[in-house]
């Protein structure tokens, strides 16, 4: 399977727009809530804008991270990552770097103006100021870099060919990693405290836990006990109940806040419940449907796979018992240079069987001269007969184009089989062609009826049956064959897309 990169970066693309849109319409809607002086403003007894010191701060704060994720995402990582351009990409990185630094402290001596009083002297103040900047776009950076390289692991994933099963729960937990980080980079734009992170990371890895855990374990043990959707939710709520008291214990340890132990648990149970274990059944549900399905379609080309292979194998019997009959009729009325020439061009056939028949496709110019020896070899059986006229007119291949072997044959071995007789006048006439790659194959013949005492006057025979099986299964909508017939004659047009 091959990931669509353009598509990818597409959607990449809108969904980082739409994000710094919704960020930019946030700003203006929360603008009414700061025309009057944020608390810290007003405990350092400095003067507050609406404009200068919360929303253009916000907007350059935004725009910095809108433009430095589409310059490394798709400019400056992805060739840095193939070793292309290396030195011209780290600079670019660096520069990245320095002018996110810059413009991140600037606007921050605007919106964390309070901090300027807070310090000694104004140059500490500064430094401290900008030293924030300089680590926040490090981070930044950091972050977009970990996001591509996750990024090409999931492309690495999709396109490599190991077990399913393994394939599948490896890019599973790659998209949850990639949601994780997705959300860090909106919190760190928002400017969240490390607390709401830590909440975010261990909801998204319970739910990442949990979801795979129900598609590999948990459900398919349910549906081998005949079990349903019900089973699975209460088993499920049972588990998130229990795996909310490690999760409020790490939130508690790594913070050191109490009361975060049920925040934690207040986004954690309705996530499971609501997110993971609907999405986990949905998932099972439909990937097993579409395995049934795939398994399904491998049955059917396997049969069809059988089918023409039977088919093939039925054509050659056929024709050889009608080519030794041929022979035979032709040694008893001359033994020596007719019967040579017969006993030549059916070794060339038989040798071109043995050789090609069994290839999917050859090339058009061996097939048409298999063709070529048969129609030679018939002729030999009918050149004492002044009132059968044989016309071919079959042009000389040139060409790179390819066939599935012995499909023309049988359109003129039932012309000879049903339009030849000894006894009354009968015509044949051949043409093939080609204009570029399709292919225009006619045969027209008279026809008379057996005799009563003839064996093949009940047998209609195998040949057009099984070419016409043959054409739907090798070239389905690429082929067109037109049977007409009447009391005294025959006629077919086979049009053939050979691409």
């Amino acid at each position: 399977m091959k990931i669509d990169i353009k598509d990818l970066s597409k959607i990449e693309f809108w969904a980082v727009s739409i994000i710094y849109g919704f960020a930019i319409l946030m700003l203006i809607s929360h603008g009414s809530q700061h025309n009057n002086a944020p608390y810290e403003f007003d405990a350092a007894k400095i003067n507050f804008s609406y404009l200068s010191n919360y929303f253009m701060p916000g907007l350059f704060k935004y725009s910095i991270l809108y433009f430095s994720f589409l310059l490394l995402n798709f400019c400056c990582l992805p060739p840095l990552y193939k070793k292309i351009n290396t030195g011209i990409n780290l600079s670019i990185l660096l520069g990245v770097y320095l002018f996110s630094g810059l413009v991140l402290s600037i606007t921050q001596t605007y919106s964390k103006a309070w901090l300027l009083v807070s310090y000694d002297n104004i140059d500490e103040a500064y430094n401290k100021i900008f030293f924030d900047g300089f680590t926040y776009a490090a981070w930044l950076i950091l972050l977009i870099s970990i996001y591509t390289a996750l990024k090409k692991l999931i492309i690495y994933l999709v396109e490599n060919d190991e077990n399913i099963s393994e394939k599948r729960m490896k890019l599973e937990i790659a998209f949850g990693a990639g949601f994780w980080f997705v959300g860090i980079l909106v919190w760190l734009a928002i400017g969240v405290d490390f607390n709401a992170i830590l909440c975010w990371t261990l909801v998204i890895a319970s739910c990442t836990f949990m979801t795979i855990y129900g598609i590999y374990y948990m459900i398919p043990m349910l549906i081998s006990q005949g079990k349903g959707f019900r089973s699975y939710l209460g088993k499920n709520i049972l588990l998130t109940l229990v795996l909310s008291i490690p999760l409020g214990l790490i939130a508690f340890i790594i913070s050191g806040w109490g009361e975060l132990f049920p925040i934690v648990n207040a986004f954690h149970i309705p996530a499971q419940l609501l997110i993971s274990t609907p999405l986990a059944w949905y998932i099972y549900k439909t990937r097993n449907a579409t395995d049934e399905q795939i398994f399904s379609l491998k049955k059917e080309l396997g049969k069809s796979d059988a089918t023409l292979g039977f088919l093939k194998s039925q054509i050659n019997p056929h024709f050889l018992f009608n080519a030794l009959n041929t022979l035979y009729g032709t040694a008893l009325q001359e033994k020596a240079e007719r019967t040579g020439e017969g006993i030549q061009k059916l070794g060339d056939m038989m040798r071109f069987m043995l050789q090609e028949n069994m290839q999917d496709k050859i090339s058009l110019s061996r097939d048409i001269d298999y063709l070529n020896n048969y129609i030679e070899l018939q002729k030999l059986r009918t050149s004492t007969t002044v009132d059968i006229i044989i016309n071919t007119e079959i042009e000389e291949q040139f060409t790179d184009l390819k066939i599935s072997p012995m499909l023309l044959i049988p359109f003129v071995e039932n012309a000879f089989k049903h339009g030849i007789s000894l006894q009354f006048p009968s015509h044949i006439k051949i043409t093939l062609q080609t204009k570029a790659n399709t292919l225009y194959f006619d045969v027209h013949n008279s026809i008379y009826l057996k005799a009563d005492g003839d064996p093949e006057k009940l047998n209609s025979g195998i040949g057009l049956q099984n070419v016409k099986q043959r054409l739907s299964l090798l070239y389905p909508k690429k082929h067109e064959l037109i049977i007409r017939e009447s009391a005294k004659e025959f006629f077919i047009h086979l049009t053939l897309n050979l691409d």
